[in-house]
């Protein structure tokens, strides 16, 4: 499976750059991973293949279970998204905005929290990874 985690600004703190890369390290048995950095919305959505499964994370989104992101999304995406690029998206400060969200296959959600959106890019990288285990059955996760 290939993801792409598209994000809006760059990562400029040496220890998020370390667990981005521990990630990325974990991530290469379960995916084939690009994380691209873009300086706006427009140019994220820009670089979209016109056929990628987007999904979006924003407060309006859904907040999911590892476990229903696990199976809503991982397992459905491999089994049933036709072989079609799937991207995570993550907006800058302000959010990813309503082109995005339009465009998105669906909006997810941390909860109701705000959260830096240059964080947000780790927790992505790690519900991934928690995700694929979960989906392999293999141990990682608790509920």
């Amino acid at each position: 499976m290939k993801i792409t985690v598209a994000t809006v600004g760059r990562l400029k703190e040496d220890y998020l750059r370390a667990a981005e890369d521990e990630y990325r390290k974990r991530l290469r048995s379960y995916c084939t991973l690009a994380v691209t950095e873009h300086k706006t919305v427009e140019e994220l959505l820009a670089a979209l293949p016109a056929t990628a499964h987007l999904y979006g994370f924003d407060e309006r989104g859904d907040a999911l279970s590892s476990t229903e992101f696990a199976t809503g999304v991982l397992a459905r995406e491999q089994s049933h998204g036709g072989g079609a690029p799937v991207v995570f998206a993550i907006g800058g400060a302000d959010g990813l905005g309503d082109a995005a969200r339009a465009r998105a296959t669906r909006l997810l959600a941390f909860g109701r929290l705000t959260i830096a959106h240059r964080l947000v890019r780790v927790l992505v990288l790690e519900q991934l990874y928690r995700g694929f285990r979960i989906v392999r059955g293999e141990p990682y996760h608790r509920e």
